[in-house]
């Protein structure tokens, strides 16, 4: 289906928003993360290109020995990088991500987050796909190319309305490695507002690239003296009465946070995970340059 097909079946507003979102992660692709991303993500491989005549210098073993007998010539196999991948990104729709106390909720911050990569994924000619879920999988769509793929990614992570409300990171990790059976670099984004992920992402670490992008509103890590207030848990749907103005409240608060983060942190160093924090409250873009700019750094280091 043609890009015009596919947003003249929208509402103006939800198409002027997807054009604004295309247009600027388009953009930001093509202007500042093409090159950081072809440098930070590595092709499957070498693949076979064709053959020349052996100089001094070259290695032995990569000789062609049967052409070099049909042709009496010392011929030398000549490879090149197998660039394409497939990138596929696992959003997070859970209810706690339909929450924001800035200009954004995370929920519309992650799928912006996916436009970017889904756009980078396909300026480099490779192949972008989508699974969203909460404490299941709700919606796949295999990974593919073209604008037009990725238009219908954005329109899917933009629209998409969850039937469920929990989260369950292992049930995406779970059908993700039912599905992907080449090694694919995978972006699980989400709040990580969830429990008993640690082992499936751990497998799923060996065989593919995971990249944790932690989506965060800061009021989830402090909570301003607003006197006695409800807090809802928008999976389970509890209820808990709490005085904000007692100082004691708020700093337990704030290092039950912290505390979490820093369990996040050290379960994604432990098993070389990389992951990228991105704020409600502000651009994401440096957060992303900066991240390819360390892996990219690593490797040239000689790091994974």
């Amino acid at each position: 289906m043609a890009e015009k097909e596919i947003l003249t079946q929208l509402s103006d507003e939800i198409t002027a928003k997807i054009r604004r979102i295309s247009i600027m992660t388009s953009k930001i692709v093509q202007e500042t993360l093409a090159g950081q991303y072809k440098s930070v993500f590595k092709g499957r491989g070498m693949e076979f290109d064709s053959v020349r005549e052996y100089q001094p210098g070259d290695e032995v073993r990569s000789i062609d020995w049967n052409v070099t007998a049909r042709t009496g010539k010392l011929q030398i196999k000549k490879f090149e990088e197998e660039r394409e991948l497939s990138v596929m990104l696992l959003l997070d729709a859970s209810l706690s991500c339909r929450f924001g106390s800035k200009t954004q909720l995370k929920s519309e911050l992650a799928a912006e987050i996916c436009s970017v990569l889904a756009f980078s994924a396909i300026y480099n000619k490779d192949k972008a796909g989508l699974i969203i879920f909460t404490d299941r999988v709700e919606k796949s769509i295999p990974p593919r190319k073209g604008t037009n793929h990725v238009l219908r990614l954005i329109r899917e992570a933009l629209l998409y309305y969850p039937k469920n409300t929990g989260t369950d990171i292992s049930a995406s990790i779970a059908y993700l490695n039912k599905v992907m059976h080449n090694k694919a670099v995978c972006f699980i984004i989400s709040d990580f507002m969830a429990e008993n992920y640690q082992d499936s992402v751990s497998i799923a670490s060996r065989r593919h690239d995971v990249i944790a992008v932690r989506i965060v509103d800061p009021r989830e890590t402090d909570i301003p003296d607003a006197g006695i207030i409800t807090l809802d848990d928008a999976e389970t749907g509890k209820h808990v009465i709490v005085d904000t103005s007692n100082a004691a409240f708020r700093e337990q608060y704030r290092l039950n946070a912290l505390t979490r983060i820093k369990n996040q942190n050290d379960f994604f160093k432990s098993r070389g995970i990389d992951h990228i924090d991105i704020y409600t409250d502000t651009p994401y873009v440096d957060s992303v340059i900066n991240f390819f700019k360390i892996r990219s750094g690593r490797i040239r280091r000689g790091g994974i």
